[in-house]
């Protein structure tokens, strides 16, 4: 079963994560199949801009958490190859964040160029919560687009953050009213698919380069944090609270 819906309209790649049932939860599935969609898309002439989105009532709910701790098939390209797959994606990458996101649902909104949201929409950076640290370079880009204060209280403290708060501390661009978001986002792909493409590749070459080995750095390092703390006291009551649905008893550690 395929966990993305591809469309193309005009230059515009339209990519819907398709998990609703998940809550559109980045499944190890799911990680290989979103990066064979940025790699085709940036090797497709045909395509201009990338969109992504979600389908049913959530953006992405993060990892699933239901495979953590669970034996698992060596993944074609796994989290890093995803990363490594939007670090260089050389076109306009648009996120259309339709719900609730949480971890990756949430930090993938500092990888995009631009990012639109609804107005019901959240954003949560859930891993302090899960004893476990930040993912996909948020510990730098967050900063760069937030500030310091805003983008460590967004990751340390656990909390939602409505799709105004997003706006107002610069991770989004706009809040639209839901049945706008999708019109919205299309219509400033459409602005920009109709521009020369080697334009639009090489200011985004120029403002991203100077950022790209910072962002490999911080993610590596990330990715080396969540492996130290991942089986963890902390993580290991937070899995559990989660699978028995109760709160999480971190008192004790």
């Amino acid at each position: 079963m395929e966990t993305l819906n591809i469309k193309n309209e005009g230059g515009i790649r339209i990519v819907e994560m398709d998990r609703p049932e998940a809550l559109n939860a980045f499944s190890a599935k799911l990680m290989d199949e979103l990066a064979d969609a940025f790699l085709d898309a940036a090797s497709d002439s045909s395509v201009r801009v990338l969109i992504l989105t979600g389908a049913g009532r959530a953006f992405s709910a993060g990892a699933d958490l239901m495979e953590m701790g669970r034996p698992q098939d060596k993944p074609k390209h796994g989290f890093p190859g995803l990363l490594d797959a939007i670090f260089d994606f050389p076109k306009p990458f648009i996120v259309a964040v339709n719900g609730v996101g949480a971890g990756i649902g949430a930090t993938i909104c500092g990888l995009a160029d631009l990012t639109y949201m609804a107005e019901g929409a959240r954003l949560r950076c859930p891993f302090s919560a899960l004893g476990l640290t930040a993912e996909a370079a948020s510990t730098f880009t967050f900063p760069k687009l937030m500030g310091r204060q805003n983008a460590l209280w967004f990751l340390l403290s656990a909390e939602w953050w409505s799709a105004q708060q997003c706006v107002d501390a610069g991770l989004a661009l706009e809040v639209l009213p839901q049945d706008q978001l999708m019109l919205r986002a299309m219509d400033q792909a459409r602005k920009l698919a109709a521009l020369p493409l080697a334009s639009l590749v090489m200011t985004k070459k120029l403002v991203m380069d100077p950022l790209k080995d910072q962002m490999r750095a911080s993610a590596k390092a990330e990715n080396q944090g969540l492996a130290d703390l991942m089986g963890g006291p902390a993580n290991k009551e937070a899995l559990s609270a989660f699978r028995e649905k109760r709160d999480p008893d971190f008192s004790s550690l």
